[in-house]
C-alpha cells in the first residue's frame, strides 16, 4: 500500500509518500508544494496544482492529511483550513481513501510524546525511513503523518480480520 501524508500549509505544504508492505515501510519521495505569491485564489490553485503531480508521480492508494491547530490567529486558521481543503480536494478527486489526524496523534504515534518538537519528529521520521533525505521540515512531518496513517490503518486491518469493532 502506498500512502500519501500531507502537512498542510498555505505557503508551505508538506507531502511525503510511503510504501507499507506488513510492519516494513520504504521511504518514495518527499517534498514541498510552494505557492509563492499572489492572490489567496491563485495561492490555492498552485497548491492544487502541484499537489494533484505529486499524486499522478506517485500514485498512492491512501491519503493522510493532518488536521488543523487551532490557534490564537484566527485569520491564519482559516487560511490553514482552505490549504487543507485544497488536499482533501485533490486526494478526494483522485479516489484516494482519506485518514485525518490530529498533531498530537501524529506526534505520540511517531515519536512517542504528544508535544515533541520538530526536530524530534524529523529525527523520528530518519530513524523509521533509513536514508531518506528530507526536503524540509514540512516535507518531514508529512511522511510522520503518512507512518501515523500507517499505522493506525494496520491496527484497523487486524481488528477486523480478528472480528473486533474498530
Amino acid at each position: 500500500m502506498r500512502v500519501l501524508g500531507i502537512d498542510p500549509g498555505l505557503r508551505n505544504l508538506g507531502w511525503g509518500v510511503i510504501e507499507v508492505s506488513g510492519s516494513r515501510l520504504s521511504h518514495l519521495g518527499n517534498g514541498i508544494c510552494r505557492s509563492g505569491d499572489g492572490t489567496l485564489a491563485a495561492r490555492l490553485l498552485k497548491l492544487h496544482d502541484q499537489l494533484s503531480d505529486v499524486i499522478a508521480r506517485f500514485v498512492p492508494e491512501e491519503a493522510a492529511v493532518e488536521q488543523t491547530f487551532v490557534n490564537k490567529d484566527g485569520a491564519g486558521t482559516l487560511k490553514l483550513g482552505q490549504a487543507r481543503g485544497v488536499a482533501l480536494l485533490v486526494a478526494a478527486r483522485a479516489g484516494l481513501e482519506i485518514g485525518e489526524y490530529a498533531p498530537n496523534q501524529v506526534k505520540k504515534t511517531v515519536v512517542g510524546v504528544g508535544h515533541a518538537q520538530k526536530e524530534q519528529i524529523a529525527h523520528m521520521v530518519r530513524l523509521q525511513l533509513p536514508g531518506v533525505d528530507l526536503a524540509g521540515p514540512d516535507a518531514a512531518d508529512a511522511l510522520a503523518v503518512a507512518i501515523c496513517h500507517a499505522h493506525h490503518a494496520r491496527g484497523r486491518r487486524l481488528r477486523a480480520a480478528a472480528g473486533i469493532g474498530a
